[in-house]
């Protein structure tokens, strides 16, 4: 019953005030009165936390003073969350009517799930990627940085960074989904602790989703639930908001680097172990040269 709906909706914010507006305003609209939602913002300087305050004020606002990045964000709010569930969502992502209830009566009957996700969809109606992932082993970078993931998308061999050769159309179990859309069971951070606060943007979902499943939960993609992502509206970097990002040239570079970063910081903390010294050498050397083009604007 949506009585008993006991749901967080956590949402970290950097200078995004008029898309985070809209997305409060479709919350309001879809999400169960019995929901509580909150905003940590990350030191914004377009009016953000003023506009929460001002339009928004059942909704519980946390005010940084400085830029906490996403993981640390996060686990302020996860203080705060008074929920069974938490949906961790993105400033610039909108949920569909009935996803929330639906999410929570999926986990309701699915003790072993931990994770759950929609199916997300880009401003152009296709699909975006980063919600349906493997993880980032050596091969699976090797085949997604080739090319060779696109040439043979159904392949499992090649297919590996995205799972692309899995039916999108049925629900199933994936690797990983991104934090704009990710619906937690609280009761998973007993069992890893909270986000990793070494990822300030980029890869903190992966390590959380990589933590979860170790742990032993599953993490499920749910296609009959849906969202809209204006993805990268908050960074800056994406092709797909060029025309309504309002990031700096300042926050662009801090992410590309921050993207760099969490490719290194991820591999050292989960793959450099088990993998011999000289791979690591190579991988390293690749994300090196990535990271040149990419502060460049090039990748």
């Amino acid at each position: 019953m949506v009585g008993m709906i006991d749901l967080s909706i956590i949402i970290v914010n950097f200078n995004t005030c008029e898309i985070l507006g809209d997305c409060l305003a479709n919350l309001s609209q879809i999400s169960p009165k019995e929901a509580e939602i909150i905003v940590v913002d990350n030191n914004s300087s377009d009016g953000a936390p003023d506009m929460v305050e001002k339009d928004f004020p059942k909704i519980i606002l946390i005010r940084s003073k400085e830029n906490l990045g996403i993981a640390k964000a996060a686990n302020l709010a996860l203080e705060k969350a008074q929920g069974s569930y938490v949906l961790f969502l993105g400033s610039d992502a909108f949920p569909k009517g009935g996803s929330l209830e639906g999410m929570v009566d999926y986990m309701d009957k699915n003790s072993k799930v931990g994770i759950a996700t929609c199916r997300i969809l880009l401003r152009d109606g296709s699909l975006d990627k980063d919600s349906h992932r493997g993880f980032p082993t050596p091969w699976a970078a090797l085949t997604h940085f080739s090319k060779l993931d696109k040439i043979f998308a159904k392949s499992k061999l090649f297919g590996s960074y995205y799972q692309s050769y899995k039916d999108l159309s049925r629900a199933h179990e994936i690797d990983a989904c991104i934090s704009h859309y990710m619906f937690a069971r609280k009761d998973i951070f007993k069992d890893i602790g909270g986000w990793d606060e070494d990822f300030f943007v980029y890869g903190e979902d992966i390590d959380l989703c990589y933590r979860v499943k170790s742990a032993g939960w599953q993490i499920m993609y749910l296609p009959q639930f849906e969202a809209i992502h204006y993805k990268g509206a908050s960074v800056g970097l994406r092709k797909e908001t060029q025309d309504i990002t309002k990031a700096s040239e300042e926050t662009k570079n801090k992410m590309r680097a921050s993207s760099i970063e969490a490719m290194k910081l991820f591999y050292a903390k989960h793959y450099q172990s088990k993998y011999p010294k000289i791979l690591t050498t190579v991988i390293l050397k690749a994300i090196e040269v990535l990271g040149y083009f990419r502060m460049r604007g090039g990748a």
